[in-house]
C-alpha cells in the first residue's frame, strides 16, 4: 500500500465522515437530525424536516463528496483496486461519521457518487432503477435490488475491458453492496419491533431498510431518544 494510496483513504473517510444533512437541518431549523422525522442522517430525512431546496443540495453534496475522492484517486494514477478502497472509505465515513460519533446514514447517494466516477453507465442505472419502485412507494427494495444486481451489473456491462480490469472493480461494487446491506442490518430494535422475531426483523431490514412491515407507521415512529412532545 503506497503512501498515496493511505492517504487517499484516510481523506476519503474524513470526506464521507462530513455530514451535510446533519450540518443542513441544524442550520435550518436548529435540530439535530437524529432526534427528528426518521432519525436517518440522509437527504430524505432532511427533505421531510425542511425543504426540497435543501434536500438537494444535500443529495448533490453527499454524491459529489463521493465523485471527488473517486476522481482524485484517478488523477494520482490509481489503479481500480485502489480507487475501490477509496470509493468504500467514503462510504463508511458517510455511514459511520467520526463528527457524529459514528451515527451517519445508509450511504446510497455517496455510493451513487462513487458508482458514477467509475462506471457511469451503471451510476446512470442506480439513479433511475430504484426510483422505478417509488409508485408503489418500496424505493427503498429498489436500492437492495440493485445492490444485489451490482456485481453482475459491473461484470457485464464492464465487457470492453478485460478480465484483470474488471474483476477489481467488481470485487470493489461487492464490498461497496456489503458495507450497505450491513449498515442496514446493524442498528437497534425499537420499541415497533421488539415483538418480532430476529429472522423477520433482518428481512424487513434487508428488503426495507425497516424493522415492521408497516411503512406508514415505521415513518411516523419517535426516532430514539425524541421527547414524547417533539
Amino acid at each position: 500500500m503506497t503512501p498515496t494510496l493511505v492517504l487517499l483513504i484516510v481523506a476519503a473517510y474524513l470526506a464521507g465522515s462530513i455530514p451535510f444533512a446533519y450540518l443542513a437541518v441544524k442550520w435550518a431549523r436548529g435540530i439535530d437530525i437524529r432526534r427528528h422525522g426518521t432519525g436517518k442522517v440522509g437527504a430524505a430525512n432532511v427533505l421531510k424536516l425542511t425543504s426540497k431546496r435543501l434536500a438537494v443540495a444535500v443529495t448533490l453534496a453527499d454524491i459529489g463528496k463521493g465523485a471527488l475522492m473517486v476522481w482524485l484517486a484517478q488523477l494520482a494514477g490509481l489503479g481500480a483496486a485502489a480507487q475501490a478502497a477509496v470509493a468504500v472509505a467514503a462510504i463508511i465515513g458517510h455511514n459511520w461519521p467520526i463528527f457524529l460519533r459514528f451515527h451517519g446514514g445508509r450511504g446510497i447517494f455517496t455510493s451513487l457518487g462513487v458508482i458514477t466516477a467509475q462506471v457511469p453507465l451503471i451510476g446512470l442505472i442506480m439513479l433511475v432503477g430504484p426510483y422505478l419502485f417509488a409508485p408503489v412507494r418500496q424505493v427503498a427494495l429498489g436500492v437492495f435490488l440493485f445492490l444485489f444486481s451490482l456485481p453482475f451489473l459491473s461484470w457485464f456491462l464492464n465487457q470492453p475491458l478485460g478480465v484483470e480490469e474488471r474483476l477489481p472493480i467488481t470485487l470493489g461494487f461487492i464490498a461497496l453492496s456489503l458495507v450497505a446491506f450491513f449498515r442496514r442490518l446493524v442498528v437497534p430494535r425499537t420499541e415497533l419491533s421488539q415483538s418480532i422475531s430476529p429472522v423477520r426483523l433482518y428481512i424487513n431490514r434487508l428488503l426495507f431498510d425497516r424493522d415492521i412491515s408497516d411503512r406508514k407507521a415505521w415513518i411516523n415512529r419517535q426516532p430514539a431518544g425524541q421527547e414524547s412532545t417533539d
